[in-house]
């Protein structure tokens, strides 16, 4: 039987490489899989993890709004939030605040996308400026409070450094504060990194993992509550990544998930309990040297992922069988060497998979889109149309 590097590097073998090759096929079974996790729970897919509208509206139908399990997007700018919906999307959660006062004046201007577009707020300086750079009273932005889902034991502290809101009533402070402000809360976010985004590499990550997820159920149950009391319902309670959907579905006060990573899943989630790895988004580049005959190098790849520098943010070859870098040169800028190819000569191609999810969109402008019949077309990535949002 074929495997999937084999079927997309024969239905590609006519293109000139460096490629982006996402296998449509692999995509949309790790799609029903993330909505299967999800129990029933809505999945609000991140876009700074796919990067691509085509494989936005393969997941969320080309109207950009639900389909299948998937509700909505989160985005990581504004600017992109204003750009998705002028393409038909009508629910945008930022995921990030935003201080971007062009991009805020042009929600003020645009009746629809202030009311598809949810901003994301952790501090009272964030309702000043964007009260200053839409310039009125009379717009009142949709906000949703980012909760900091940080795991703390004594002093210290596993997760991500995000929201300095923390207690039930830090949040309904800051809750009341925007609602005095003309602003709408319509929601609540918590993002415990240290589940979705850590694998489980390790009995004692595992036993963190389930500590933290005890911690933050009982205390989001509280913020919800508090923040409730404060300004009504809520349409918005926001939490999870794909690491992370099984424990946030099990906290009835979640009413979504997030997940993004899990529709191509890059090298960063290989060693998750929670599920089964399937990558559908691979990169190939060609060999232009062979400085012995068991080292191959191959044109650019050194497609770097954000984080903590190390290992575990280089691409990883993984066609033909066999091969690594090189500790001493890495992945490179504009050459990557790779060692155990003897059978790799000058002209052939080595296929690699990325670290990180959406980051590989900023490095090509389509993505090359293989059939399960061996057919391929192209879709265009951010890139590809024009767009960088940061």
């Amino acid at each position: 039987m074929q495997t999937v590097i084999e079927r997309i590097d024969k239905a590609t073998a006519g293109l000139d490489a460096p490629i982006a090759v996402l296998d449509r096929e692999t995509l949309r079974a790790n799609a029903a899989d993330l909505v299967r996790r999800a129990s029933g729970v809505p999945i609000r897919v991140a876009s700074k993890s796919v990067r691509c509208r085509g494989v936005l509206e393969e997941v969320l139908g080309t109207g950009l709004t639900a389909q299948d399990g998937f509700r909505g997007i989160m985005a990581y700018s504004l600017r992109e939030a204003v750009w998705l919906v002028r393409c038909g999307a009508r629910d945008v959660l930022l995921g990030y605040p935003t201080l971007d006062a062009g991009a805020l004046r042009g929600l003020t201007a645009d009746g629809v996308a202030r009311d598809s577009i949810t901003l994301m707020i952790d501090d009272v300086a964030q309702l000043s400026a964007i009260r200053a750079a839409i310039g009125t009273d009379r717009v009142h932005p949709r906000v949703c409070i980012d909760v900091d889902a940080s795991l703390r034991i004594g002093p210290i502290h596993v997760g991500a450094r995000r929201s300095p809101i923390r207690t039930p009533d830090q949040a309904a402070t800051l809750a009341r504060e925007a609602l005095a402000r003309g602003f709408d809360v319509v929601g609540v976010m918590t993002y415990e990194a240290q589940i979705a985004g850590l694998p489980d590499s390790s009995p004692a990550v595992v036993l963190m993992k389930r500590a933290s997820a005890r911690e933050l159920a009982r205390r989001r149950g509280l913020v919800v509550e508090a923040v409730r009391d404060a300004v009504g319902s809520l349409e918005i309670v926001n939490s999870g990544g794909t690491g992370s959907i099984e424990v946030s579905v099990a906290d009835r006060a979640v009413t979504e998930v997030t997940a993004g990573s899990g529709l191509y899943v890059p090298t960063l989630f290989d060693k998750y309990r929670s599920f089964e790895p399937h990558p559908s988004l691979y990169f190939a580049s060609v060999a232009l040297r062979k400085p012995t005959p068991s080292i191959a190098t191959v044109f650019a790849g050194g497609y770097i992922a954000s984080g903590p520098a190390g290992k575990s943010r280089v691409p990883v070859p993984v066609w033909p069988k066999g091969l690594s870098l090189l500790r001493s040169e890495g992945a490179g800028e504009v050459q990557t060497p790779v060692s155990g190819a003897g059978s790799v000569q000058i002209g052939d191609r080595v296929w690699f998979r990325h670290a990180k999810a959406g980051e590989l969109c900023e490095r090509f402008t389509e993505l090359h889109v293989v059939e399960a019949d061996g057919s391929c077309s192209s879709i265009p990535t951010y890139r590809g149309e024009g767009q960088c949002f940061g």
